[in-house]
């Protein structure tokens, strides 16, 4: 599956075997060390204490299971998502099948995607995909981000302040499953784009837009412990029917999305070979050897931004009260 960088997003190669140091893995950890050498924080968590050198999980997060046997691609789940977020309608629609012929990827006019491939299962010669941010549970992201735009929830989702962002695309290179992408389509408000795991829904007690829509029962949301409980029931109940393997229960310290599926995850595009620990476990002693330029000029340009950004905002706020209006958003 291609995932380059085309006109409008850009976001890392996937290339070299899975599990592999590449260069841009290489620039990844690099990021992460750069972050914990200069004294950042491990990652931003709401109400959650800081830099903590081990990560426990989070009980009673939420998460969501995806079942590749149960999809049958009709796309219900893109369109929910579409309209939830108020995105653009897509140029092919919906109930156009011929958008399987390629390979696609979420980008900023679709926070998902279901993606068609073929399999070497006799019983399932073709599987569906749903692409969406994973919202991991120690998210690499959030702790190469120098600005500290990503917050991880206690609910489970990781949101993004785009407010704050100053484009360095440290998040980019760093996420080992190759999710946010950076949207080029306003050169005055490049920004990174990704699900929010239907974050406002969560907190009004609603389901996410593309579980509610999906007819087929694919995707399952509630607790994560209580999910794996489900996998694991499904995995043991349904003998010959999954591999023996839930995904994103332990990948990269393990995601609030999980997956099922008949065949090995390659043959649907996941990157394998993914270390257990958190990426940011796998940088601790990696910050000696990262070049200065790695660490303090990150830090530097995103304080000074994040001030600037923060004095402009307070500005147009104080402006809006004066004149008795409503603040106009710039990004």
């Amino acid at each position: 599956m291609s995932q380059g960088k085309d006109k409008k997003h850009y976001r890392r190669d996937a290339s070299g075997a899975p599990g592999r140091l590449t260069r841009r893995k290489f620039l990844g950890l690099s990021a992460l060390a750069g972050a914990a050498a200069v004294g950042a924080p491990v990652i931003a968590r709401a109400g959650q204490r800081q830099g903590a050198p081990e990560f426990g999980g989070w009980p009673g997060a939420y998460g969501m299971l995806s079942d590749f046997t149960r999809c049958v691609g009709c796309r219900s789940c893109e369109r929910a998502c579409n309209e939830v977020n108020h995105l653009p309608v897509p140029e092919t629609p919906f109930d156009d099948a011929s958008v399987f012929e390629k390979s696609r990827w979420p980008s900023a006019g679709a926070y998902t995607v279901v993606n068609r491939y073929r399999t070497t299962d006799p019983s399932r010669p073709v599987m569906y995909r749903k692409i969406q941010c994973n919202h991991c549970l120690e998210p690499a992201c959030a702790t190469a981000c120098p600005i500290h735009a990503y917050t991880k929830t206690p609910e489970g989702p990781v949101l993004y302040d785009k407010d704050l962002c100053f484009g360095c695309r440290c998040c980019v290179i760093s996420c080992p499953f190759n999710m946010p992408a950076y949207d080029y389509g306003s050169a005055l408000d490049a920004k990174i784009v990704k699900c929010i795991f239907c974050y406002p829904r969560i907190k009004e007690g609603k389901l996410p837009a593309c579980a509610e829509a999906c007819p087929g029962g694919a995707l399952t949301f509630g607790r994560r412990d209580e999910l794996l409980k489900v996998a694991r029931e499904r995995i043991s109940g349904n003998p010959g029917r999954y591999i023996d393997h839930i995904y994103g229960e332990h990948e990269a310290g393990g995601t609030s999305w999980l997956y099922l599926s008949s065949v090995p995850y390659e043959q649907l595009g996941f990157p394998t070979g993914l270390p257990d620990k958190p990426l940011v476990e796998l940088a601790k002693g990696f910050e000696s050897s990262v070049p200065v330029i790695f660490t303090t000029f990150p830090a530097i340009f995103g304080m000074i931004y994040g001030i600037m950004r923060g004095n402009e905002k307070a500005a147009r706020e104080a402006a809006s009260k004066e004149a008795g209006g409503e603040e106009v958003r710039h990004g």
